[in-house]
C-alpha cells in the first residue's frame, strides 16, 4: 500500500478545522515516495465532515496534473467497517462496462501523524475523459436528493428549477439547460413521444446497465444522488456514472445492515419508471440483469475480488488510529457480504417476471 504524506502549515490546518464546511482549498505539500507536489487541500463530503476521520479533496497546483489527474479524492470510508464497499462497487461497475472512477487504498500521514487507511478516488472530470480517450463533453454532478429526474422534490413539492440538485463539473451554463430538457421531456411527453425521442437524448442501453448495477449493489441513494451525467461529445447522448458507493453490499451509508430486499428490482426515480414502462426497454434491462447475475454478481466472482482487496488492507489495519477494524473483522465482513450476495441474487431472480 502506497504511503501519502501531506505537510501543511498548522495555521492552515486550524483554518480548515475552524470551519469544516469551508470548500476553499488551503496550500499544502503532498509527498508520494520521492515525488513532491504543491497542492490545495480541503475537506470533502457531508456526514463525514463531522467525524474524527475526515475525507479530503486535493487539487494539484505544481505540477498542474499528476498521472493525468488535476484533482483526486481521499475518502476516509469511516462508516464502512470493511473500508472496501466503495471500491468493490466502482470496480463492479467498471467490470460491467459502466464508466466508473478508478480507486486504490493508500496510507495517509498528515504532518507526520498517521491518519490511517484512505481510498484514493479519481475525480470524474475532463481529465478522466482524456485519460480514458473518451470524447469530451459536459459533466454534471447530482449533488443532492433533488436530482431525481422529477418535477417534484423528495418532499413532493414542486421544484422551483428543473436543475435543482445538479452542479456543473465541466461545461457551461447552457449544459444545465440541456439537462432541463431531458427532465422536462421525461415528465411531460406522452408515451408515444417519449419512446420516440428518449433514444435521441439518452444512451438507454448504458443507462439500463447502470441501473442493473445499482440494483445489485443496492445503493439506496444511487437513483436520486451519487451519480454524474456525462454528455458524450460524439453521440450527443447522456451517459451515467456512479459515485460514493460505501452504502452498499448489505449496509447503508451509516454502516448499518440493510435488508437484502430493501430496494426493488426496478429501482426508483422518474426516468427509470418511464423507461421500464416500455416492453422493449424492460426486455433489455431483463437480459442485462440476467447476464450480470449469471456472470458477475456471484459469490464465486466477488469472493476473489474481496480477498484481494482485504489482503492489501490487513497489514496496515493496526496503523489506523480511528477504526476498530481487525483482521478478524474483515473475515467476518467477507462472510456478511457473501451472504448478502446470495440473498440479493435470489431475490432479484425471484422477481424477474416483473420485467417480462
Amino acid at each position: 500500500m502506497k504511503k501519502y504524506e501531506i505537510f501543511i502549515n498548522p495555521k492552515m490546518l486550524n483554518q480548515l478545522d475552524k470551519d469544516i464546511w469551508m470548500n476553499e482549498h488551503v496550500p499544502a505539500i503532498l509527498k508520494i515516495g520521492t515525488n513532491q507536489y504543491s497542492i490545495g487541500l480541503a475537506y470533502r463530503g457531508n456526514i463525514i465532515r463531522k467525524k474524527k476521520k475526515k475525507s479530503y479533496n486535493i487539487i494539484f497546483h505544481k505540477p498542474y496534473t499528476v498521472h493525468g489527474a488535476h484533482e483526486i479524492h481521499l475518502n476516509a470510508e469511516f462508516n464502512d467497517v470493511s473500508l472496501s464497499r466503495n471500491k468493490l462497487s466502482l470496480d463492479f461497475f467498471d467490470r460491467i462496462g459502466v464508466i466508473s472512477p478508478h480507486s486504490t487504498h493508500i496510507l495517509l500521514y498528515l504532518n507526520g501523524f498517521c491518519k490511517g487507511i484512505y481510498l484514493e478516488l479519481e475525480s470524474f472530470d475532463q481529465y478522466l475523459l482524456q485519460k480514458r480517450k473518451l470524447p469530451m463533453g459536459p459533466i454534471i454532478y447530482a449533488t443532492n436528493y433533488h436530482a431525481n429526474f422529477s418535477l417534484l422534490n423528495p418532499e413532493k413539492e414542486l421544484k422551483t428549477k428543473l436543475d435543482e440538485g445538479y452542479t456543473i463539473k465541466y461545461g457551461e451554463k447552457k449544459d444545465l439547460s440541456n439537462l432541463e430538457n431531458l427532465i422536462a421531456m421525461t415528465n411531460t411527453l406522452s408515451n408515444e413521444e417519449f419512446e420516440d425521442q428518449i433514444t435521441q437524448v439518452l444512451d438507454v442501453n448504458q443507462y439500463l446497465t447502470w441501473l442493473a448495477c445499482v440494483v445489485c449493489t443496492q445503493n439506496f441513494d444511487g437513483f436520486i444522488h451519487n451519480y454524474a451525467l456525462y454528455r458524450n461529445g460524439e453521440t450527443g447522448l447522456y451517459e451515467i456514472t456512479p459515485w460514493d458507493y460505501d452504502g452498499t453490499w448489505g449496509r447503508d451509508l451509516h454502516g448499518k445492515p440493510l435488508d437484502h430486499d430493501f430496494v426493488p428490482i426496478t429501482g426508483y426515480n422518474t426516468l427509470t419508471g418511464r423507461l421500464l414502462h416500455f416492453p422493449h426497454f424492460k426486455k433489455k434491462y431483463h437480459d442485462t440483469l440476467t447476464s450480470i447475475l449469471e456472470n458477475d454478481y456471484t459469490v464465486e466472482t466477488q469472493s476473489g475480488n474481496i480477498d484481494e482487496l482485504f489482503q492489501t488492507l490487513k497489514p496496515s489495519l493496526h496503523l489506523d488510529p480511528f477504526i476498530k477494524t481487525s483482521v478478524e473483522t474483515l473475515d467476518q465482513e467477507k462472510e456478511f457480504i457473501m451472504n448478502f450476495i446470495q440473498k440479493r441474487s435470489a431475490f432479484l431472480k425471484q422477481h424477474m417476471m416483473k420485467l417480462l
